[in-house]
């Protein structure tokens, strides 16, 4: 019984057992206090329009979280200073040998946040994924996916969705991407796009009248746009040196072996883009057939044979 008496655990005493019912105590009482601040956000800032009121809300109650419990841990384990520079000493060459991504990842995130990379509803393109942020947090981003347009014929990775719409997957993708890769952001700064629509129709048809035609669908489906489009532009120059752009609908010619291709170039709301698209598309043929003005398409033409001789055996 003496022998049993006298053996003790490894750092268990009455001190460290203070010092872990204290740990666990701040820890229930931060969680608790972060949901009921999570909850009270929500009850609050409800609706679409206070979704970005919302998410940055819940990383502040976030990160203050976290710097609250880092404070709280050093207080209660070392009020030593001197035991506490060794710790960290210890704990900051650990960590930078096995968390190495990890804490890039945390770096990304701070990046993104100071650097105003993007926020929860931008439509970006990040570590190869393309499709909206709906959740951002300390090591990943996640990101409803979309298609991609069928002008990139091979996408990577693959898609069988031919358009700027959800696939219905949910991708995440760590922080870190942001100092490896570029990240496109189609929302940020200009909430719009230069699209286009090409039309070949035969050199012999009447090209004013099918050019006018596209300027015409092009100009009717995207007169709103154009308006908005001009003040947003307007922001942009005044935050960074750029160029004017031209805002109005334009019509392309390019001429080609078998046809001339007409190209519609307008500008769009990133959102909404193949319904805009289709409805034009609609148009253009219903004014083409009214106009009698085909679609060309690829013919061969044979200009020569070469003499046939034909022997009949006797």
């Amino acid at each position: 019984m003496e022998v049993i008496d006298e053996i003790r655990l490894v750092g268990v005493n009455q001190e460290n057992g203070i010092k872990f019912l204290l740990t666990l105590g701040l820890i229930a009482v931060l969680l608790i206090l972060g949901r009921l601040f999570h909850w009270l956000f929500r009850l609050f800032f409800r609706g679409g329009r206070n979704e970005r009121v919302r998410f940055w809300a819940r990383q502040g109650v976030n990160l203050a979280v976290a710097l609250v419990l880092g404070l709280g841990l050093l207080s209660i384990w070392f009020d030593d200073p001197t035991r506490l520079a060794t710790a960290l000493g210890l704990v900051t060459a650990g960590l930078v040998f096995a968390l190495q991504r990890v804490i890039t990842a945390l770096a990304g995130y701070f990046v993104i946040l100071r650097g105003d990379t993007f926020n929860v509803g931008d439509r970006i393109t990040m570590g190869g994924v393309r499709g909206d942020v709906i959740a951002l947090g300390f090591i990943k981003t996640t990101i409803m996916e979309m298609g991609q347009p069928s002008s990139h014929p091979n996408p990577d990775p693959a898609m069988w969705v031919r358009s700027r719409q959800y696939t219905g997957r949910i991708v995440t993708v760590t922080n870190d991407k942001v100092f490896d890769e570029p990240v496109y952001n189609y929302t940020r700064d200009f909430p719009y796009i230069w699209e286009e629509i090409s039309v070949p129709v035969p050199y012999e048809a009447d090209r004013e009248r099918a050019e006018q035609i596209l300027l015409d669908c092009a100009v009717r489906h995207t007169v709103r746009v154009g308006e908005m489009s001009a003040e947003s532009l307007r922001h942009m120059k005044a935050r960074y040196f750029f160029q004017s752009a031209d805002l109005e609908p334009k019509v392309y010619y390019r001429i080609t072996d078998n046809w001339l291709e007409l190209t519609a170039r307008f500008v769009v709301e990133e959102h909404g883009i193949r319904d805009i698209k289709d409805a034009m598309s609609r148009d253009i043929l219903s004014a083409f057939d009214g106009a009698g003005i085909a679609i060309a398409s690829a013919t061969y033409a044979i200009v020569g044979l070469p003499p046939i001789r034909v022997r009949q055996e006797q």
